[in-house]
């Protein structure tokens, strides 16, 4: 596994356990994941504003950058050009919109899950995969905001980030960053 994507599923596996406040969709941290998102901090469904965050976090470091300036066509990238291309949409099928704009690989559900990919469920969620794929019909393993220990999205409250273990069925697509 290529050092970048290591620490892509460390930041992202440091965040289990944060969950909701009392109130559905709120709390300091979930507030944070929103506001790595185009849309105002709210109570709304919150599994991509996560994604925007570990993305954002993930390209702070320069080494990731220098790693991943060739996923976004680019010689050089800058923390401040990095805020500039990376994906802040506040939904998950809107990550495919952005992937398709940086010419970022959206690979159809037929494909193998790989560690590193975002994947975007039919049931508008979406999640980082955390272990290669080892069969098509083996299950995806990732983790996710907005979900709780029972695997649904957005229920009534306290959900938070989890590591899940998902049927390939569900899956809509994956957004691979390093095609390689």
């Amino acid at each position: 596994m290529n050092q970048a994507i290591k620490k892509l599923i460390d930041i992202t596996t440091a965040e289990i356990g944060t969950h909701e406040s009392a109130r559905n969709n709120t709390g300091p941290k979930i507030e944070e994941y929103q506001r790595a998102t185009w849309l105002e901090p709210a109570a709304w469904p919150w599994c991509a504003a996560f994604t925007c965050w570990i993305m954002r976090e993930w390209l702070k470091d320069e080494p990731v950058r220098n790693d991943v300036k060739s996923c976004f066509k680019r010689s050089t990238l800058t923390l401040a050009e990095a805020e500039k291309v990376r994906c802040q949409d506040a939904s998950a099928f809107g990550w495919e919109k952005w992937a398709k704009k940086h010419e970022i690989a959206v690979l159809q559900e037929t494909e193998l899950a790989k560690a590193g990919d975002f994947v975007v469920f039919d049931f508008s969620h979406i999640g980082l995969v955390i272990e290669d794929q080892t069969s098509l019909h083996s299950k995806i393993i990732t983790i996710e905001g907005n979900t709780n220990k029972k695997g649904t999205r957005d229920s009534i409250s306290n959900d938070g980030v989890w590591r899940k273990e998902r049927e390939p069925n569900l899956t809509k697509s994956y957004i691979r960053l390093f095609s390689k």
